[in-house]
């Protein structure tokens, strides 16, 4: 596969830091030739932002690119090896539809890796075909940029573009790439991976990870130990932001936990309507080990296989390793629901601290439950007088519960309002504007929904009268179920 000057006016600058780790890490891939490649969606909002003008090029030009047929000058594709936890048990892995061409430089002087989702096979294909289908494609697009739009650490998707060849899962699809922005790809499963092939090469990647992410760790005394507490709470923090947006990820194996902090492989996710914390939507999750309510745990139970990686590192002495790697760990559940109940503070209104609000959120929660109340929409509501104006909040014990709010509120409830209005979304992908959104694309090349979709979810805590259908849950969710794209 050949670079070529022509798409350099772009504005691409490449890096290759990950190619300097160690060769048990990745093996250089090319993507697959295809037939005929169309662009779908170009984000060109975020390629503003990484000082990229896909506008300097034709379109056909442009989905050449994205579909991985002449690639960026300074772009060295490979494929990335890592292992994973899945479902609980262990794996090796690595990238079996994904190509990363590199990092590149954004003008900020952030550091961003550049990746082709569906581009073909690698040697970690494990007999699959290493292609994508259109859908699944478009999902993870929309879903992504929702989810920067809400203010949630995310990978981000620059492109999605069609190959012009089917591709076979339970019948013939439209094959497509996706191009996937990331602080980077390091995963829990990577460094699962490198303490199994190399103590060289886990060091190396540690001390990688800590350049890359965590540069203020660089001269601590206890580096590795630091580390791991420094993505502990960065998992703590982000996973109580899933929680308060109701967004459920679906498949939270270690391969699909970046290091960095960000949310990345979006499969089988989807957002929760009425809420329960036993919502799963996943079609092979049927024990509900990714639940809703169980997200915190499993970022726990996934941390600990993180720490288990970095022991030699930590202590040479195993016993001392392990309880010191034990001490941060259990750490996890204080961090996370110091996050989460900050953020539920905020989402009710509550500009100080008082001892009794997590019993308060609790006992919201509770009737929610009880009522089947929508999540998005029922903190929504209370964010106006006249949101509750609604046959669900007529309920004797959501007026007993309102009355203690608005006692711990107090007498000024204008800042309050305010507050929740900035937190609660109107608008978040409703699971069956997004089915209806890929439906069309997907069977009648109709893209009409997916851009007015992508208007809603990209503007969530703005009232649009003209958007008013984007708040509103499904009639009836009973059976809904993700599929994982491969």
């Amino acid at each position: 596969m050949t670079t070529t000057a022509k798409y350099d006016g772009v504005g691409w600058r490449f890096d290759n830091t990950y190619m300097r780790l160690p060769d048990p890490l990745f093996v250089p891939t090319e993507p697959v030739k295809v037939r005929a490649p169309q662009v779908v969606v170009l984000n060109h909002g975020l390629a503003r932002e990484l000082g990229l003008d896909l506008g300097v090029c034709p379109e056909d030009a442009i989905a050449s690119m994205f579909a991985g047929q002449e690639l960026p000058t300074g772009s060295r594709p490979i494929a990335q090896a890592y292992a994973g936890h899945q479902y609980g048990g262990f794996t090796m892995l690595g990238d079996g539809r994904a190509i990363l061409l590199g990092e590149h430089r954004a003008p900020d002087g952030r550091l961003v890796d550049i990746q082709f989702k569906g581009a073909g096979r690698t040697r970690f294909s494990r007999g699959g075909d290493g292609r994508a289908a259109l859908g699944p494609m478009l999902r993870e697009y929309v879903i992504s940029e929702a989810m920067a739009a809400l203010g949630i650490p995310t990978t981000r998707s620059l492109a999605v573009v069609t190959t012009g060849e089917a591709v076979y899962r339970t019948e013939a699809q439209k094959g497509a790439v996706l191009t996937r922005v990331a602080a980077s790809h390091i995963r829990v499963g990577t460094f699962e991976y490198a303490a199994r092939r190399s103590p060289e090469a886990l060091r190396e990647l540690a001390d990688y990870t800590i350049a890359r992410h965590y540069p203020e760790l660089a001269d601590a005394p206890q580096k590795y130990l630091a580390l791991l507490r420094a993505v502990s709470d960065r998992q703590a923090a982000l996973v109580a932001r899933w929680q308060l947006v109701g967004f459920i990820h679906g498949v939270m194996n270690t391969d699909n936990m970046a290091v960095s902090g960000e949310t990345i492989d979006y499969g089988p996710c989807a957002f929760m309507n009425a809420y329960d914390p036993a919502t799963v939507f996943s079609s092979i999750d049927t024990g509900g080990r990714y639940a809703y309510g169980n997200q915190p745990n499993i970022a726990q139970w996934n941390l600990a296989r993180f720490a288990e990686t970095l022991l030699a590192l930590i202590d040479p002495d195993p016993e001392t390793a392990v309880r010191v790697a034990t001490e941060a760990l259990n750490e996890f559940p204080v961090r996370f629901e110091a996050f989460w109940l900050a953020g539920m503070r905020k989402k009710l209104g509550l500009q100080t601290e008082q001892e009794g609000d997590a019993e308060l959120v609790q006992a919201l929660l509770d009737w929610m439950l009880k009522s089947r109340a929508d999540f998005t929409n029922t903190f929504r509501d209370l964010s106006s007088v006249e949101g509750l104006s609604r046959e669900p909040y007529r309920d004797a014990d959501f007026q007993s519960w309102y009355a203690r709010w608005q006692e711990r509120l107090g007498p000024t409830t204008g800042p309050a309002y305010e507050l929740m209005r900035s937190v609660n979304p109107v608008v978040i992908p409703r699971n069956h504007r997004v089915e209806e959104a890929l439906s069309a694309a997907e069977k009648r090349d109709d893209l009409a929904p997916l851009y007015r979709l992508l208007e809603a979810v990209g503007s969530p805590y703005v009232e649009r009268v003209d958007l008013a259908e984007y708040r509103e849950p499904p009639a009836d969710e009973c059976g809904y179920r993700t599929f994982c794209g491969t």
